[in-house]
């Protein structure tokens, strides 16, 4: 019998990241807002950080469901959340609770369980990577 753990661990961490690349993508204003509140980001780079962020996410997420290029995906995705930890974290070091994790219709500042999420999520997508597929890339130009 197959395990089922890989497969499923695959599509709930695919899931999410098209969850919140496609709430921050619908309100790209309000997501640009909390990515100058961060303050790590020249101005010129904060609108095209807000745009292209949560397409790369949609897209990560998509191709790790459907199961394409399914370690590449889980790779992108772990290297964003390395990113998302360090920006939460220096954020709560300097006194913010923004997060914008998953944009305007989800409302929440960073905390403490914010640096628990990023790292819970970042676990998976290693263990993604590092995890034989259940075939989800045979013919499928997977890696």
């Amino acid at each position: 019998m197959k395990c089922f753990v890989p497969v499923l661990l695959r599509l709930l961490l695919g899931a999410v990241f098209v969850a919140a690349g496609a709430l921050k993508a619908l309100d790209p204003a309000a997501f640009a807002n909390d990515v100058a509140r961060y303050g790590l980001l020249p101005d010129a780079a904060v609108n095209v950080v807000a745009l292209a962020l949560p397409w790369v996410e949609v897209l990560a997420g998509a191709l790790l469901i459907i199961g394409w290029w399914r370690q590449t995906a889980a790779l992108v995705i772990a290297a964003m959340n390395v990113l998302f930890l360090a920006a939460v974290s220096l954020a709560l070091a300097r006194g913010l609770e923004v997060c914008g994790c998953f944009g305007a219709a989800v409302a929440r500042k960073a905390s403490a369980w914010t640096l628990v999420e990023d790292a819970a999520l970042l676990a998976a997508a290693i263990w993604v990577c590092q995890t034989k597929g259940d075939n989800d890339e045979t013919n499928r130009g997977g890696n």
